[in-house]
Parts: structure tokens; sequence; C-alpha cells
């Protein structure tokens, strides 16, 4: 089924008969508008605001009901509208292909593409324009969607003739038809200079000279009558150009983007994102923090679009404080446009459908964003793309935010770029260690690439400690502030404001992120701060609603943190307290939603435990044993735990604290162990750690004299302890009860694993173990109880069940690292 939008709307079969159409206007509009991003769910807000404008009826939602009820009776077979929660979706065969709006805007696409290939390019474009079979949307143009959508598609179909005239031109022959063609078009958009320009060509080309300098008077005089403008150098130089009797070389009103030196690598969804913003907003920025690449995906979208594209860099734009920079960023727009003065840019992009990159606003941002308003209020043709590390705020605007590349294009890109510089490099066991620890960051991954003309891949890994100082040699032509990694940063540094700076500073004392509640309590910031980090790039949130910097963004607010800044010691005693809140909840009900919080927060607990008074060490050690156990953790906490014990002085009123820090270090043997054996033996007062007679028993062995602790948990761990030495059902069926009125499922499962080896029918009991330990991610008793399901599978004579428990265990062990 073919859906025809450029014209009156109208369908036809495969054969391209025509197919009734459907509906009264209501119904019609409908089509229309869901054929415009058929294949895509349109939200039920968007299409009740495209039907029935900004104002709509009582029950409005419920009429749009209705009309898709009736629209649906009225199609035909093979296309549905399907309802979902985030709106409704137009289900057609192939959107690009069967809806000619859509494969418009595709062939124009790849006719801008093709411009190497001018023959093949024009025959694109030309495909594109056979498609028009009048006004665009032209029986719904009452639909208050309609008109933006229209002018939209129109301006397009200016944009496409233009590409597909330059093509023609540069192809050469019989130019006849082009000439008809562009007096056409003329008729609609008189003052377009870029297609006036094209057509002098044409008429040169086919020798009508004074045709082609009589179109220049004509333009010359409207527009200083009309505009007070005179024409752009463009069409000047082409007017120059004919009377020389030879061909132009320049048919663009605006200078061409920057051509670039390398390949475009990633950014694939971020291309294709973009591109659809820019077909659907006026005003879109690229936000993001220095070195992610924003300048390059903008030029690589823009050159892959019709039309006019220019390019307005505002790096070296001077200024900082508001209005200081303002006549430098309106001249700077006007000598990209060859405008005389900032003052005449309104008139000279009136009635011209262009699209102005803006690059590098982020220290100009307050007067780019007056300019830029006003020029959109006045030009209606006028799009404009910005890079930027914060929005420029406008009502209107559309952002795409810039982050990390995806781990493997970072690993593609550092691999093409070594290789210019190391020919025949392949790639390396710890390029994606690297790039990961590189945050992802395009420019950051490309110094490091450069740098492997002098280093390895495993010194450039080894030394991302001092990174500043390994990447501290980039393109010498590159602005200064791109030149090096601390270069990049220190840009983004400098456009803050004092306090933005203090706090910028204060939370680099979090590893791995954090709450907006932690960064209350830790940095003293209320949201508002926070939030201007954020806008600016050095911040960035994420879907969990967590706070971030960037590994390169923190190392460098880390250096100017002020030796004892209070934020230390208020990071340590945050996460103590979280880790002593987390211990009882761990052993109930809630015991999988802490252990999220905890693993959301373990790099902030691991730093933590390098912060605060030895004392204050061994008790977070004590609170996060628990945890740590059941996460299978402890080999990675035993480096930091064993330099806590270097510098405390135990007493044996944090015995049991101590004797939880010996156990998480590992140790087997020597003066620490003998130390905390002392400290637990004949020791009369309960524990205060649940975990510490297990834990002790589990990785050492029996100890004599060990008092459980009064808690509930305590008496069912006991209970399967009991169990264990007397053999008894009963004790595991009581423990096994007491933990499912516990909520807690390690001492469920453990239970149930214990009361299997009692049962004349043990694989369901092994069962339902093993799914608790598999939502607690405990890998050891995972591996544990595979094992033993596979012994029971063989000796029931069920080898092939056996062979799959053995092999899964072998693979839980060998991810989660286990030895054996």
């Amino acid at each position: 089924m073919i859906f025809h939008l450029l014209g009156p709307l109208a369908m036809a079969d495969a054969t391209g008969a025509p197919v009734p159409a459907v509906g009264g206007p209501k119904v019609r509009a409908l089509l229309a508008r869901l054929l415009l991003d058929a294949g895509r769910t349109v939200p039920v807000e968007r299409l009740v605001d495209g039907l029935y404008g900004d104002e709509p009826p009582a029950g409005a939602q419920g009429a749009l009901q209705a009309q898709v009820s009736r629209l649906r009776r009225t199609l035909p077979p093979g296309v549905t509208v399907e309802f979902s929660p985030a709106g409704y979706r137009l289900a057609v065969g192939d959107p690009a292909a069967d809806v000619d709006a859509l494969r418009f805007e595709a062939l124009a696409g790849e006719g801008a593409r093709a411009g190497g290939d001018p023959a093949r390019a024009a025959g694109l474009l030309r495909e594109a324009l056979g498609l028009w079979r009048g006004p665009a949307l032209a029986d719904v143009r009452d639909a208050p969607f309609a008109a933006a959508q229209a002018a939209r598609l129109e301006a397009l179909r200016l944009d496409v003739v233009e590409e597909w005239a330059a093509a023609e031109l540069a192809v050469g022959g019989d130019l006849t038809g082009l000439v008809r063609e562009l007096e056409e078009s003329v008729r609609e958009q008189p003052l377009r200079e870029r297609l006036r320009g094209l057509q002098m060509r044409a008429l040169g080309a086919t020798g009508r000279q004074a045709e082609a300098l009589a179109v220049y008077e004509e333009v010359r005089a409207a527009l200083a009558e009309e505009l007070g403008a005179d024409p752009s150098p463009e069409l000047s130089a082409v007017h120059l150009e004919v009377l020389r009797g030879g061909p132009a070389t320049r048919d663009r009103s605006v200078p061409p983007l920057p051509a670039p030196l390398t390949d475009f690598v990633g950014r694939e969804r971020e291309r294709e994102r973009l591109t659809a913003l820019l077909g659907a907003a006026r005003l879109v920025t690229l936000v993001g923090p220095g070195g992610a690449g924003k300048t390059r995906l903008a030029v690589e979208v823009g050159a892959g679009l019709p039309g006019e594209v220019g390019f307005v860099d505002l790096g070296a734009v001077g200024g900082t404080g508001p209005g200081s920079a303002s006549g430098e960023v309106g001249e700077a727009f006007a000598a990209a446009l060859g405008v005389r003065g900032a003052a005449r840019l309104d008139a000279a992009l009136a009635g011209r459908p262009v699209l102005l990159v803006v690059d590098n606003c982020e220290h100009v941002v307050a007067e780019t964003a007056l300019l830029v308003r006003r020029l959109l209020a006045a030009c209606p043709g006028l799009r404009v793309l910005t890079t930027s590390r914060e929005a420029l705020g406008i009502t209107g605007e559309s952002l795409l935010p810039l982050g990390a590349l995806a781990p493997e294009a970072a690993e593609e890109l550092f691999v093409r770029r070594a290789a210019a510089v190391r020919p025949g490099f392949t790639g390396h066991a710890r390029v994606a260690e690297l790039c990961a620890g590189l945050d992802g960051l395009p420019l950051a991954v490309e110094l490091a690439a450069a740098r492997l003309r002098t280093l390895s891949v495993e010194e450039l890994a080894d030394g991302l400690g001092a990174r500043f100082e390994l990447l501290s040699r980039g393109d010498r032509t590159a602005p200064e502030r791109h030149r090096t990694l601390r270069a990049v940063v220190e840009w983004s540094w400098s456009l803050l404001e004092p306090g933005e700076r203090e706090l910028a500073a204060r939370l680099s004392v979090f590893r791995g992120g954090a709450t907006a509640e932690a960064v209350a309590r830790v940095c003293g910031a209320d949201a508002d701060a926070l939030a201007s980090l954020v806008e600016k790039s050095l911040v960035e949130v994420r879907d969990d609603g967590r706070y971030r910097m960037l590994e390169t963004i923190r190392a460098y607010a880390a250096e100017r943190l002020p030796e004892g800044d209070p934020a230390v010691a208020a990071h340590h005693a945050y996460y103590r307290d979280l880790a002593v809140a987390a211990d009882p909840e761990l052993r109930g009900p809630r015991q999988l939603e802490w252990l999220a919080r905890l693993d959301a927060e373990d790099a902030n607990l691991r730093a933590a435990l390098r912060r605060g008074t030895p004392e204050d060490g061994l008790r977070l050690v004590a609170a996060l044993s628990p945890y740590w156990w059941l996460r299978g953790l402890r080999g990675r906490v035993a480096a930091p735990v064993a330099e806590l014990l270097d510098r405390v002085e135990p007493t044996a009123e944090l015995g049991e604290e101590y004797a939880l820090c010996v156990l998480a270090a590992g140790l087997r043997e020597g003066e620490h162990l003998d130390r905390a054996r002392g400290f637990l033996t004949g020791r009369t007062a309960p524990l205060r750690q649940p975990y510490t007679a297990f834990l002790w028993s589990t990785s050492i062995g029996p100890l004599e004299g060990l008092r459980l602790g009064d808690d509930a948990w305590s008496h069912a761990l006991g209970l399967v302890g009991n169990a264990h030495l007397a053999s008894s059902e009963a004790l595991f069926l009581e423990a096994l009860t007491e933990f499912r009125a516990l909520g807690e499922r390690w001492g469920t499962a453990t239970a149930l694993e214990g009361l299997a080896a009692h049962s004349p029918d043990p694989l369901p009991l092994l069962a339902e173990a093993l799914t608790l330990f598999e939502s607690l991610g405990v890998a050891e008793d995972i591996v544990d109880l595979l094992h033993r399901r596979a012994a029971v599978h063989e000796a029931a004579g069920d080898p092939e069940s056996a062979s799959a428990d053995r092999t899964r265990a072998r693979e839980t062990a060998r991810r989660a690292g286990l030895p054996g």
C-alpha cells in the first residue's frame, strides 16, 4: 500500500491503482498525522495537540479514540493502528518506502550524502522531486499540525531542488530542462539567493549569458528595495563568473562546513537522533562535557543534510561577563554568512532556509541565546544547531546530551587512531580497560592513541592515575583548550562561578556517583547548586537518579579540594551510617532492596574505608561484612582492609570488629589472627555482630565458647548449626520456619539445603534453595549447591541433568573468579 502526502492525501495499492480515501476531515487529518511518523509511536498528547490545537475541547482524548476507531474501520487490509501506553502507531509494511513524504526525506538525505558522485546524486534527488503531486498535505491544511509540517516539507523540497540543480550542473549535458525547472521554482522564492545563483549558472551554461546577467540585476534591485541589502558574496561571485564567460565554482550562500581530517567512528544512534531532531525542531543543542565530540557529530550530521548549511565558530569570541561579548557573537555570525555587520543578519536570512551550526557556545551562552532567539523569530526558514557544555535555555530548544562513547565504539576509535601512529596495530587485551578508564571520551581516547607512538598499551593503562600528565600532547594546530586533556577540563572549570567550583571540588570525594541526599549531607549543597553543575556538563544525572562526575573531571576536581576539607570526613560518616543502617536489614525481608542499595554505593563504601579514624574503619568493616559475604566481595576489599589493620591499635572494646576485619582481609595466620582469636576466646558477652561466629567457623574453624547474639536471626542460625551436628531433620525444619518468618533468603536457602539431606525427594528443596541463592548472587553457594544437586541427579540415574548442573557450576565459578 502506497500513501501520498506530497499533494492531496491519497492511497494506492501495489499496482498503483487508487484506493478510496478514508473518512471525513478529522479521520483524514489523523491518518496524515500518523503517516508522518509511520512505524513510530505517537504520544496521545501530541495527537490531541495536532488535531485540536492548543485549546482542545473537553474530552479530547475520548474524541481521539473515536476517530481512531473510525480510521481502523476504513483502512485497507494489512494496515493497522496499534495502541500502547505510549500512544498510537500506524503499522505499515516499510514506512520509508510506502509513505511518499518519508521516502522523499530518505532520498533527499541519500542524495546529499552522494555529493561526491554528482550523477548518482542527481538521480536520487530527481527521484525525490518526482514524488510531489502538489502542495504537501494539501487537503488537511486546516488541521493544527499541518501548516508547520507542510512548511517544513516545502522548505526541504526547495533544498532538494537546489541540490539537484547543483548536481545536474556538475554532470553537464543538456540543461534545458533544468533551466525550465528553476524558472518555476524561483517564482516561489524570488529572493532565495542560492536558487537564483543556480539559475544564473544554468542560463550561462546554455549560452544565455544576457538572461543570466538580467537575473542578477533583478535580484540586486529586489534585495535593495525589500531588504535594504546587497547580494551575497556568493551570488556576486556567480555574477562575475558569468561576466567572464566561465563557470562559477561556488553555489553556496554560506561557507561550507569544515572538512574532517579523520573518519567518523561510533555515535550511530546519536547521529540518527540528531538528524530526526533537526527535522522536527528549529533549535537543537548538543550538550556535553569537553572532549565528547559535539563538534564532530554536528559537522557529520550537517554535511549529510540537503540545502544550505553554514558554520559559525564562537571559540575565538572573547568575554565571559554578561553582554561583554554580544557584539563579537553577532559579528561572528555575520562573518560566517558574508553579511556586512550583525545588524543586517535578520534581513540576510529572511526567506532563506539555512541550517546554522553554531559551535562552542558555552562561554557566551547568554549572548548567543539572545541572538539566536531573535533570528529564529525573524527568519522562519532558519534552523540552528548549537554545540555547548550548557543549554541556551530558549523556549522550543531541543537538547541532545552527548556523553561517553559506547565501550565497543571507544575501543574501535582507539584501534583506528592507534593504527595511524603504529601501523599494523589491531588491538590489545587492555584496550577496553584503558578506554573505560578514560570515560569513553573521544578526545581522551584519541590523545591516548596518539601516545602509542612512544608508549605501550600497558603503560597507558597503568598510568591513568596521572592522566593529565600522560595525555599532555595533542594536535598543535587545535584550539589551545582542545590540545590536552587538562586544557579541556580547565576550560569548563574556568566558566564556573566560585560557589560552583567549591561544590565541584567537594563532589570529587564520591566514587561511582551519589544520590542527591548524599550530596546534600556530605557537601552541604542544595538542589539548585547541583542542578547548575549538571546544566554545565560537569556532572551527569543517570537514569537511576544518581549524580556522577566523569572520572577525568573528578580527578581534576580532586586536585582542587583543599586539604582538610570537611567533605572528606562527612563522606566517611555518611557511608558508615549507611552501612550500620543496612546491617540489620540484610537479615530481614528487605534484604534484596538493601543489597541493591549497597551495590550502588560499593565504590563509595570502599573509598570510605580509607577515610576517618582507624576505629571508625573497624566499625565500618564490621557493618559491611555480611554484605561482602553475601555478594562474594571479600577478595576485592582484602587489600584496603589489610591496610586498615596496619593502622589500628586494637582494644578489647572493639575486639569483635577487629576479628571481622582480620577475616575480611583473608588472613589465616600471623599476629593479627592470634590477636583476634584472643579477643574472642573466653568471651562471655553475646556477639554484637551475628555473622562473626559464622564467618569465623567457615573461614578459620570452630571457636569454643562463643555466644551467639540474642536476636532472632542468630537463634535460627544456631539451630542450623545444631541441626548439622545432630543430623536432625526437626531442627532444620525449625530453623527453616524461623528464617521464613524473618523473610531472609540466605538463611532460608541454607536451611533448605540442610533439610534436603533428610528428604526422600530432595530436588524441590534444592531447587528452591538455588533460586534463593541466585536472587542474592552468592556465587560460592550456587556452585556448591549445583554440585550437590548434580550428585542427586546422578544417584537417581539422570546423568544428563547431572552434567548440566556441573557445567553450569563451572561457568558460574569462572564468571565469579572462584578458584578451582
